[in-house]
């Protein structure tokens, strides 16, 4: 199954491929779903391609708004520049730019968003006779089902799913909450995530009666648990599902990282499963409590949480280099000398090992005692055979 993660910059989109990603999926500066991560302009999506092509994986961009007729200006232009820079995929949402970009780009595979609500095998055989390469089926639908439409579908049209990250608490994305309260359209990538704020919830004339789970912090009954199938995949594999999706475009380099290399060990060791140490390696990063969502029915149909995510590690350091026993750090947050730190590495000689900053010094070779200038570079000793985008962690 081919491993996809989230790129929402280039840094994360190197990050991605570093921890073992097979495929990244981005957005370029138009027609995307999130308009406020970092995002690639056309120069940058051409060097992505050609950086990840050259490692043997792959890059999708997303054009998966839900269109007015006005958006369609331009439309032509920016998927003619996607295709001549080598992108290997589209993922696209409306049924009108699915069929512009079939009938005027032939050649470009097209993935269909989990955008478009793809709940059933009527819809998904509409979809594959338009002629696209995959769909992201809905996020609603279990185990079961998603295995019916990939087994009607085998040799036609790849199924991809989500295993890990935010859930949106309306329908496979489709909310009007972001529009009506801060009257930014989260169809056009402006969603402010209001299903995250804080809520009172009363009927008038039953406040007595009408019983509302809440805590100190409030009632939080639009913010739904993060998912997490990491444990699961063999479920997943033997449903015929290619490919697995980690949500996050809008997170942290670290959040990619740790997610990416969590999954990529879990694909690697298949048939056998993943184990609760799995579970502990994706807690280090930040995150709300873990469901598996609609797979398993009612196994866990809690979704409500907290609206706080937490984690038990922060992101410290990215290494740069580390040759006969010193590495060079650009630092990500406040370290001293005598720090433990643990290592995120793809490589199994490094991960998760732990090893304590000692003889720090800026790159001018003065000895120092801390870092605390947002990304300063510094050397320390490290008894450890570092890679370059390796990661040090801090329990917190």
């Amino acid at each position: 199954m081919e491993l996809l993660s989230p790129a929402g910059n280039y840094e994360k989109f190197l990050t991605a491929l570093h921890f073992g990603a097979d495929a990244v999926y981005l957005a370029g500066q138009a027609f995307g779903l999130r308009a406020f991560a970092g995002n690639f302009s056309m120069e940058e999506i051409k060097s992505a391609c050609k950086e990840a092509h050259s490692r043997g994986k792959k890059v999708y961009v997303t054009v998966n708004i839900v269109a007015k007729d006005e958006d369609f200006n331009g439309l032509k232009e920016y998927v003619q520049g996607l295709q001549d820079a080598g992108v290997d995929a589209v993922i696209v949402a409306d049924v009108g730019i699915i069929s512009f970009i079939r009938k005027n780009f032939p050649s470009l595979d097209v993935h269909v968003s989990t955008q478009a609500n793809i709940t059933n095998l009527a819809s998904a055989q509409f979809f594959a006779d338009m002629g696209v390469k995959r769909i992201v089926l809905a996020r609603e639908l279990n185990i079961n089902q998603i295995s019916a439409i990939a087994s009607a579908l085998k040799g036609r049209v790849e199924v991809e799913c989500f295993v890990h990250g935010a859930m949106c608490i309306s329908y496979s994305g489709r909310c009007l909450l972001s529009n009506y309260l801060a009257g930014r359209d989260a169809n056009h990538g402006e969603c402010v995530q209001a299903c995250r704020w804080r809520y009172f919830i009363r009927e008038q004339s039953r406040e007595d009666e009408l019983e509302v789970e809440e805590d100190e912090r409030g009632t939080y009954f639009l913010n739904s648990k993060d998912l997490c199938m990491v444990r699961h995949l063999k479920a997943l594999q033997d449903a015929g599902v290619a490919s697995l999706k980690i949500e996050g475009r809008m997170k942290s380099s670290y959040y990619v990282a740790c997610t990416t290399n969590a999954y990529r060990k879990a694909i690697d060791m298949l048939p056998k499963q993943a184990g609760e140490e799995f579970v502990r390696e994706l807690e280090k990063t930040s995150h709300r409590r873990f469901t598996t969502g609609f797979y398993f029915g009612e196994q866990d149909k809690e979704f409500r949480e907290s609206s706080t995510p937490v984690q038990t590690h922060e992101f410290v350091g990215v290494v740069q280099s580390c040759e006969n026993g010193i590495a060079t750090i650009e630092q990500r947050n406040f370290l001293q000398e005598g720090d433990q730190v643990e290592v995120l590495s793809p490589f199994d000689d490094a991960f998760n090992k732990t090893f304590k900053i000692l003889n720090m010094k800026n790159m001018d070779g003065e000895s120092i005692q801390k870092a605390n200038v947002a990304r300063m570079l510094f050397t320390c000793c490290c008894p450890l055979k570092l890679n370059e985008g390796d990661i040090l962690r801090r329990k917190i």
